[in-house]
């Protein structure tokens, strides 16, 4: 209630008007003239009520207090019986809390993170909860948990809250849970050498359940057993991996799970690394000098993880100018060396424009042929010397090679094309330019005619006639390029074409790189989706037999998305690692963060909140006492006492305001209408009577 004013007057005129009643009363008063009390009376009256005096009344209701309550559904809260704890615990404290009708309960729950790394984040969640709520009207937090919480902020100011903070935590105290943690691990690690693994076990909760100082860990490299080591429980150990392959290798290290263990999550750890190779070795062999060869030595001099040796030959035996060799500035063919004593050495030949000149002996390409079926990789980039009577065909090399010549060379214009087996090989597949017809690339100008093909061919040139010719042999690749006019393309003759990319896919096929391989299966894991492609040269694939981290197995149905690629994207509905198999060929992948917080550690704790809650005031309970669910007792207060034991206090104290929010307000005029009317009539009349005596 309050009394105002809202003048009939400009103020000015008003407090002239005062000022000149003040003057004439105080003459009136010193000159002792008789009724100047009544006159000034009705003087002041007057003013009054031209200034309008208003009495308000205004109509108030208090606020409501919030509290907000942040729900932990995240994966460690399924375990043991924390989820129905969880529950029971939230409807009790609704229960209580309704019983304040000054209270409003705000719920939010916080499911479990689905991403690479999943976390528990409450601190996150809450702080969006409460951004739209005036501070003064907080009156505490509550959070719903096991205690393994990953974004505890380290002092309020963080959250911006003047609030208690309290913690009901679920889970039993009596526990024991082991865990795998890979300390160290190589990202990459080169193919053949031996790669070190650092790892820790841990034992969390109670350790009297597990009295040994050791424990056995299970080594395993892309599903396959390795050995058996014995770890001490707490300490690093060490363990040595030989990298076995290209690509991505899988190291998974497990324990045994033990009786009443809370979980069996974390007895896993995996870790990832890539093989490589140490930088790879290449042999680059040109007949003679021409325009294609600085392409083919551009490129793979680009690739910074080839070493390249290049020889082209300048002054074959057969042509002799009479210069004594003495006097000749060529640097001579170490034929022996490269071809017989470090020949194995090298993962890729390419023998460009090469043809019999008297260089090489039948014994060294005998020793080529060797070297392809041993697993060695080689590629023929042929041109017209390929037709003639000094072909590399009509040596001990022909028993490797995909085709061989029939003795005619084509000088026509055309367009390479892709097969329809090389619209499913990935190494011709979705060049660039390819969609369209003819082909968005220049011409070439000269083929080779080639018969008795063996392998896929995946480029055709003039009259759907043999381009590009893979094969495998033995354990080796074979690449034959038909036509020595690639180069074209380089040079942006017609616009050019994709020389880099069909470059660079065929010498990784012929090094053996996964991505290309025309037979494969590929899985990667995307938070809880697995996503598995298929890469064949069949029109149709069978189901796929899918072993999850349970063991069970299931047949899964892919989908051709593209010629030659089948795929398929499902939800994984456990974490772990996932094995995919087709007849001969598998994978694997590994669904769930490697070193993901959540299932770092999932015995159930009231440590970690202690520092927060005693911080803003609060508490941190354990809600399980012999099976049944208690609450501490929830307890109203204006203002927070400066100390509050978080360990021993059974009480929850909400901090209140006693603000109140303006729902109507009601004016009275004072001096207005009839009460001001009879009071003016009442002075008055008093006046005139005094007068009049």
């Amino acid at each position: 209630m309050a009394i105002s004013f809202a003048p009939l007057i400009p103020l000015f005129l008003l407090a002239i008007c005062a000022v000149f009643v003040a003057i004439i009363c105080a003459i009136a008063f010193l000159s002792k003239q008789r009724g100047t009390l009544l006159r000034t009376s009705a003087f002041v009256l007057v003013l009054l009520a031209l200034a309008n005096p208003i009495f308000t009344d205004e109509e108030r209701e208090p606020v409501q207090n919030i509290v907000s309550v942040i729900v932990d559904k995240s994966q460690s809260q399924f375990t043991e019986n924390r989820e129905a704890q969880t529950d029971q615990t939230l409807a009790l404290l609704e229960e209580q809390l309704a019983k304040y009708k000054n209270i409003d309960v705000r719920v939010r729950e916080v499911e479990h993170d689905k991403s690479d790394n999943p976390a528990t984040n409450l601190f996150s969640a809450l702080s969006n909860e409460i951004s739209d709520i005036p501070a003064n009207r907080l009156a505490g937090s509550i959070l719903i948990t096991d205690g393994q919480v990953h974004d505890i902020p380290e002092n309020l100011e963080q959250l911006g809250i003047n609030s208690p903070i309290h913690s009901l935590i679920t889970g039993d105290e009596d526990k024991l849970d082991i865990r795998v943690e890979i300390t160290k691990a190589p990202r990459f690690g080169l193919v053949g050498e031996f790669q070190e693994l650092i790892y820790q076990v841990f034992i969390d909760g109670n350790r009297a359940l597990y009295p040994q100082s050791d424990i056995e860990v299970e080594l395993k490299l892309n599903g396959e057993f390795i050995s058996t080591e014995i770890a001490p429980i707490g300490n690093e150990t060490s363990a040595f991996i030989e990298i076995p392959r290209r690509g991505e290798n899988l190291i998974e290290l497990s324990v045994k799970p033990i009786e009443d263990e809370v979980s069996e999550i974390n007895n896993k750890a995996v870790v990832q690394t890539e093989g490589i190779r140490q930088n790879l070795r290449v042999l680059l062999i040109s007949g003679a000098p021409h325009s294609g060869e600085r392409a083919w030595r551009d490129l793979l001099k680009s690739d910074t993880s080839i070493d390249l040796v290049h020889f082209t030959i300048l002054r074959p035996p057969d042509r002799s100018d009479g210069t004594p060799i003495d006097e000749l500035s060529l640097i001579a063919f170490p034929t022996r060396e490269l071809f017989l004593e470090k020949i194995d050495e090298f993962d890729l030949i390419i023998l460009d424009r090469y043809q019999r000149l008297g260089v090489l002996s039948i014994l060294y390409y005998d020793n080529i042929a060797r070297y392809v079926e041993d697993g060695g990789a080689l590629l023929i980039a042929a041109g017209p010397e390929f037709s003639g009577i000094q072909s590399i065909a009509t040596t001990p090399l022909a028993t490797v090679l995909p085709a061989l010549p029939t003795g005619r060379t084509n000088k026509i214009g055309y367009y390479p094309r892709i097969s329809t087996e090389g619209a499913k090989h990935p190494v011709s597949r979705d060049l660039p330019g390819s969609a369209t017809e003819p082909p968005n690339w220049g011409r070439w100008f000269r083929s080779i005619e080639v018969d008795g093909i063996e392998g896929d061919t995946i480029l055709n040139g003039p009259n759907q006639s043999p381009l590009l010719v893979l094969n495998r042999v033995d354990q080796g690749r074979v690449a034959m390029l038909l036509s020595d006019h690639s180069w074209l393309w380089s040079r942006g003759f017609e616009g050019g074409g994709p020389h880099v990319s069909l470059y660079r896919r065929i010498a990784h096929w012929l090094m053996g790189e996964p991505a290309l391989e025309e037979e494969a299966i590929f899985a990667t894991s995307n938070g809880e989706d697995i996503q598995i492609t298929r890469q064949t040269m069949a029109d149709n694939i069978a189901p796929l037999q899918l072993i999850s981290p349970t063991g069970s197995s299931s047949d899964i149905v892919l989908e051709q998305t593209s010629p030659g690629r089948f795929e398929l994207e499902l939800e994984a509905q456990d974490a772990g690692l996932y094995q995919i198999i087709d007849g001969d060929l598998s994978t694997l992948v590994h669904v769930g963060a490697v070193d993901a917080p959540e299932f770092k550690q999932v015995i159930s704790s009231v440590e970690k909140l202690q520092p927060i809650a005693a911080l803003s005031k609060g508490i941190v309970k354990r809600v399980a006492n012999n099976g049944a669910i208690e609450l501490p007792q929830i307890v109203p207060v204006r203002q927070l006492p400066n100390s509050l034991s978080t360990a021993n206090s059974n009480r929850m104290l909400l901090r209140t305001s006693n603000e109140t929010v303006l729902v109507g307000v009601t004016q009275y005029p004072l001096l207005g209408g009839l009460l001001g009317l009879a009071a003016l009539l009442m002075i008055m009349s008093l006046t005139w009577y005094r007068e009049g005596r």
